[in-house]
């Protein structure tokens, strides 16, 4: 029992030399995100928001506006133009999301190709003859926008106005006179998809949105609307949000699956290895303790070091392989260590058998717990639990008593 504290020691300075290691993996992770982040943006462009096409009509209107010159006040009218809002009639949008994750240093990144054409009905619903303006903004600045398309009434425009990232047309219409006109494009983004159908609440009228995708895990991020109906197809889905008059402040979002991480995964794998090692610890001394086998507290450093080092080689190993090619490696390379290692201290069949095992157990299948997003915290917890009724069974019936004087 004497013991026990330098093993308590080995076991501090193990999970100190953890931590150093978890906080210099997230280090690396978040500044190279910081700068790869960029980069991926710059080739491939960021998160893409559509908005609608904003429609309107202009008026000239007066207004008297009084100062006062030499003691007098002195009245005058200006002409100011007002920006009148015109609904859309109908809007028809085909959108099609091809996902590509790209592996920039420790991280995966969610690349997409998008297909866009969206087709839109415009009315003049006044007593006067107007030109109606059809302001079209681009989904993101910067981004490369191919093969784009502005039909008006099936005939596509050959010269476009472009002002400060959006597409500007006038269009004439008489009183009740309707309008098509469609616009499409092949853009790049990453991340996120959305369709903004305006800032405030806004009324949608005779609106359908198609979405296909070729990626089967689809996810709606927060503030967006769920689709009104969901086809399984051969490659992905396809999604549709239908509505005849939709009152809504929210917005149509895709967020594309992403790839686990190889940096914040070895971080919290990292992180969580004092469990680990204090199992196996435990374990180890209470069956030595049981059947009288020496094991000295260096041995207990040489295997906190084995253990020690399945996660500095994996921290570094997915860098250069996949991460599960890592894991089966840093795995293989820590349990050989700890096995050779035992065996030449105690017996082969202590090493191969018991040592092997536990190893097995509180080392592999308690760090591969951590590729099961939502189930380690319970798999840890029964794994905690299984462990203390096996030692509660083995150890019941000891006196521990005489096992003191013994060891004393």
């Amino acid at each position: 029992m004497r013991k026990l504290p330098v093993i308590f020691l080995i076991y501090v300075f193990t999970v100190l030399a953890w931590l150093i290691l978890g906080s210099t993996i997230l280090k690396r992770t978040h500044t190279q995100d910081y700068k790869l982040k960029g980069m991926v943006s710059q080739l491939w462009g960021t998160m893409q928001i559509q908005k609608a096409p904003s429609i309107y009509y202009n008026t000239k209107e007066k207004k008297e506006i009084e100062r006062v010159e030499s003691g007098k006040t002195v009245s005058e009218f200006e002409t100011y133009i007002v920006a009148h809002p015109v609904p859309l009639k109908a809007s028809e949008i085909d959108v099609s999301l091809s996902l590509e994750h790209r592996k920039k240093g420790l991280l995966w990144y969610s690349t997409y190709a998008v297909d866009f054409s969206g087709w839109y009905e415009v009315v003049n619903d006044t007593k006067e003859s107007r030109y109606i303006y059809f302001n079209f903004d681009f989904p993101a600045a910067g981004a490369v926008y191919d093969d784009f398309k502005l039909i008006v009434n099936d005939k596509e425009l050959e010269k476009i106005e472009i002002s400060a990232g959006r597409v500007v047309h006038a269009i004439k219409l008489s009183p009740g006179e309707t309008e098509t006109l469609e616009v499409s494009y092949d853009s790049h983004g990453m991340d996120q998809w959305w369709y903004d159908f305006g800032v405030n609440v806004t009324q949608v009228k005779d609106f359908l949105l198609t979405m296909n995708t070729d990626f089967d895990k689809i996810d709606f991020p927060q503030n967006s609307i769920s689709p009104t109906q969901k086809t399984k197809t051969e490659k992905g889905w396809e999604l549709k949000w239908q509505y005849s008059n939709l009152l809504t402040g929210v917005k149509i979002g895709m967020d594309l699956p992403k790839k686990l991480n190889p940096g914040p995964w070895v971080s919290q794998v990292t992180f969580s290895a004092p469990i680990s090692l204090f199992l196996f610890f435990f374990l180890l001394f209470v069956f030595t303790t049981l059947r009288g086998i020496k094991v000295h507290p260096m041995n207990f450093f040489f295997i906190g070091a084995a253990f020690f080092s399945f996660y500095l080689l994996l921290a570094y190993l997915v860098d250069h392989v996949t991460i599960h090619a890592a894991f089966l490696i840093s795995s293989t390379v820590s349990i050989i260590l700890v096995v050779t290692y035992m065996r030449l201290v105690v017996s082969n069949r202590f090493a191969f058998v018991e040592i092997a095992i536990s190893q097995f157990i509180y080392l592999v299948l308690f760090s591969y717990t951590f590729f099961f997003k939502g189930f380690t915290g319970l798999a840890i917890t029964i794994l905690c639990i299984v462990t203390l009724f096996v030692v509660m069974q083995f150890t019941g019936k000891v006196d521990w008593e005489a096992v003191s004087r013994k060891k004393g």
